[in-house]
């Protein structure tokens, strides 16, 4: 019998169930050290700034104090979107470009219309079956058993809130369209119109869903460039602004000077053709030079000056005698 190992001594359920206790402690222990270990406490700390980030973004959501040029009040959207593509909270900024890139590719890439349906339809014909199936079965329907005691209603205040945000963001998009129009920020306007121009030639060779997705990018990537590069953007920047002003003051100097060699020559020929057309009217070329007439100075009139009245009658003329014509008498004809 030597060969056959010897028989437990002791109780095999209690060696069984120490077993069990162990694994149950190594398991614990195992979930204790990971659960305090460096990784763990990296992913806590990185979940508190995400939820601290994501509070501080919800809490930008007000009214601007600076207003728009018209001296109407802005939106808290403005505030809100200024916030979120400053990355001041990068994660929350870059949870959210995720976000909107998944969406993109999800509308593009899957049929989420047609997938809505059929979730409709799998889900109410679960319910349905298992209505009639309970009612068959055990004489009382198993949705009627899940139905809860009070249908999920949404409140006045919440339908008031939800409305007020779609209000102002709705005011967001049709102040800044108007702000671009009318040239409120110039280089907010500079910047929409390359992006329609460049838009006007890439929808011709590009799907709607990869212009959605280049917006998208250059509306979050080219923010994060600027913020991570500012001290050389903001230089660069200056010197093209010293260089465009040294060039305009020097076009202006050099306009100036065209427009006054442009005004004294105009006004040369003016005075030449004026005074041709003075000299072909007869005038003198210069009113001031011109002979003035001398006065007339008048003198009293004597008696003196006068004739003297006739003191005879006028003759009466005899008008019965003929007048002789000259052509009745022949010695004068002769």
């Amino acid at each position: 019998m030597a060969d056959f190992p010897d028989a437990p001594t002791g109780n095999p359920g209690a060696n069984g169930n120490s077993y069990v206790q162990t694994t149950k402690e190594n398991a614990a222990a195992a979930y204790q050290q990971l659960a305090n270990g460096p990784m763990a406490e990296n992913v806590k700390a990185q979940s508190a700034k995400t939820s601290n980030e994501f509070g501080n973004l919800a809490a930008s959501r007000r009214t601007p104090s600076q207003p728009a040029a018209t001296g109407q009040p802005l939106t808290h959207y403005h505030s809100f979107f200024s916030e979120l593509l400053s990355w001041k909270n990068p994660r929350a900024s870059a949870i959210a470009y995720a976000s909107i890139v998944s969406v993109i590719f999800a509308v593009r890439y899957l049929d989420v219309l047609r997938y809505a349906f059929k979730l409709t339809w799998m889900v109410l014909g679960t319910t349905v079956l298992a209505e009639l199936t309970g009612k068959l079965v055990l004489n009382n329907g198993l949705a009627t058993q899940l139905r809860p005691r009070r249908y999920h209603t949404i409140s006045r205040e919440t339908l008031d809130a939800a409305i007020g945000d779609v209000h102002e963001l709705v005011n967001f998009f049709v102040i800044e369209a108007q702000r671009i129009l009318f040239a409120e920020n110039v280089g907010a306007s500079a910047a929409a119109f390359l992006g329609a121009f460049i838009s006007y030639y890439l929808v011709k060779v590009m799907p709607l869903w990869g212009l959605a997705l280049a917006a998208t990018t250059t509306l979050f990537v080219v923010p994060l460039a600027y913020t991570s590069n500012q001290e050389l953007i903001d230089h660069h920047l200056k010197q093209a602004g010293d260089v465009i002003n040294d060039q305009t003051a020097q076009f202006r100097s050099v306009a100036q000077k065209q427009a006054a060699q442009a005004t004294d020559l105009t006004k040369q020929y003016m005075g030449d053709y004026t005074t041709k057309a003075q000299q072909l009217l007869g005038r003198s070329p210069s009113p001031e030079a011109s002979a003035k007439p001398a006065p007339v100075v008048s003198e009293p009139v004597a008696e003196k000056d006068f004739p003297a009245a006739p003191s005879t009658e006028f003759n009466k003329v005899d008008t019965t005698t003929e007048p002789v014509v000259p052509g009745e008498n022949p010695q004068l004809a002769s």
